[in-house]
């Protein structure tokens, strides 16, 4: 055996140097407190909990709100609607034709006059998926749309109020 000393094998032209305190290499010495304590767990959940409650008490509300702006918006369309019918048919659908009158013509309508394709593209449900309610005449006007809130009853207060074509 010869007295020299074992080289590593060289790849690519390189050497590799073995770590050791003479090349400037300080191992890392493994605490034994490795990870988080329960504690701090139980702090960070804590803490992503209230942050998750603050969301969605300020969040869910924002949701009604949505509800009334789109039962609104439903209504002034279906109000233009049968403005245009009563332009083009002499007056507004009887309360037993309905709002379907907008979209179909109906029994007995003069279809010479009626506009092709219907005075909206469909009916829309309320926010709460019920049919618009309809009444000509109405006790408001000469024509009345209305939802009746997120209740299903009438009258109520917020989201359970009526929402009218009269407000």
């Amino acid at each position: 055996m010869s007295t020299q000393k074992k080289t590593r094998k060289r790849r690519n032209g390189f050497t590799p140097r073995r770590r050791s305190a003479e090349n400037g290499f300080t191992p890392r010495r493994r605490s034994a407190e490795n990870g988080f304590t329960l504690v701090e767990l139980m702090v960070v959940i804590v803490i992503i909990g209230l942050l998750a409650t603050i969301v969605a008490l300020n969040v869910l509300p924002s949701g009604d709100t949505a509800r009334i702006q789109k039962a609104k918006a439903d209504i002034a369309t279906i109000e233009q609607g049968l403005e245009l019918y009563r332009l083009q048919m002499g007056g507004y659908p009887t309360t037993t034709q309905g709002l379907q009158a907008l979209v179909t013509p109906p029994a007995g309508a003069d279809a010479a006059r009626y506009q092709a394709g219907g005075y909206i593209k469909r009916l829309p449900q309320d926010p709460w998926s019920r049919p618009y309610l309809y009444a000509s005449p109405g006790q408001h006007g000469a024509a009345d749309i209305w939802t009746l809130g997120a209740d299903g009853k009438d009258g109520g207060q917020g989201i359970d109020a009526d929402i009218g074509s009269w407000q």
